[in-house]
């Protein structure tokens, strides 16, 4: 499958957890990237210092925020269509330490590359999820009604149809009760979910654990998401064919006045 034709005005756009830039780099992303040529690329979990003459090969301008710690975390934007007002972090000093939020305009629409923590290492990641998830939201409301588009690995399944195993997983972080409501409540100050929208009832993951066969099975988790507000997002796509890490691209067709 393919990034949709641009026959009305849009911006393409791709967002994936790399689980370490390095490695998906090796698994042949670039060719991928010179392949589909998404106008806008959002990337989580780059786990490496900046790079932007790897990306301004295939004509990429990019903005990145690593996390402090060497090796972990981080988010990356691409654009083939420039960028303006780069925003670094989202004025939190603990969590920008990490490099988890980056956003930028991109003919006039905001782009967000996010990467909420995981909290499934730890207790204490998991508080520091739940105190990270509300200040997220309040960063967002500073940014609607937009245009805004917002890429990328929030760790959190919002409903049934968005988990494998579902009834074996209620209390498993990304999938508790307060985590799911939490998503609920921010969809609903005026964000879509053109994926979830476009499914209906369907199951589609973008996520697979590495253990027992996850990927083979189908085993996966949706927690990736492709969020919008002002603008829409059409043909909404998850790229199993890649393996460029334990995520797969999720690509869409950003379509707004303006574009």
């Amino acid at each position: 499958m393919s990034l949709p034709e641009r026959n009305v005005p849009t911006l393409a756009v791709t967002t994936l957890n790399v689980n370490g830039l390095r490695s998906a780099l090796k698994k042949g992303l670039l060719a991928w990237l010179g392949k589909h040529a998404p106008d806008v690329v959002l990337l989580q979990e780059v786990r490496a210092d900046p790079v932007p003459e790897v990306f301004a090969e295939l004509g990429y301008e990019s903005c990145w925020h690593p996390a402090q710690k060497a090796g972990y975390s981080g988010v990356a934007l691409l654009s083939l269509r420039g960028l303006a007002d780069v925003q670094v972090g989202m004025n939190d000093p603990e969590v920008d330490a990490e490099g988890r939020v980056l956003s930028a305009l991109v003919q006039g629409v905001r782009f967000a590359s996010v990467y909420l923590p995981s909290g499934a290492s730890a207790e204490h990641r998991q508080a520091f999820k739940e105190r990270v998830l509300p200040d997220f939201a309040r960063w967002t409301q500073t940014h609607l009604p937009g245009p805004l588009v917002i890429g990328g690995d929030f760790n959190v399944a919002h409903t049934e149809l968005d988990i494998h195993n579902w009834r074996g997983n209620q209390k498993s972080p990304g999938f508790l009760p307060h985590e799911r409501a939490w998503l609920g409540e921010y969809l609903a100050l005026g964000l879509s979910d053109s994926h979830r929208d476009q499914l209906g009832d369907q199951r589609e993951y973008t996520w697979w654990s590495n253990r027992a066969n996850a990927f083979a099975n189908n085993v996966g988790w949706r927690i990736d998401y492709l969020l919008s507000a002002g603008v829409g997002v059409q043909g909404v796509w998850v790229e199993r064919e890649v393996r460029f890490s334990d995520h797969a691209p999720l690509s869409g067709r950003v379509v707004g006045r303006g574009l």
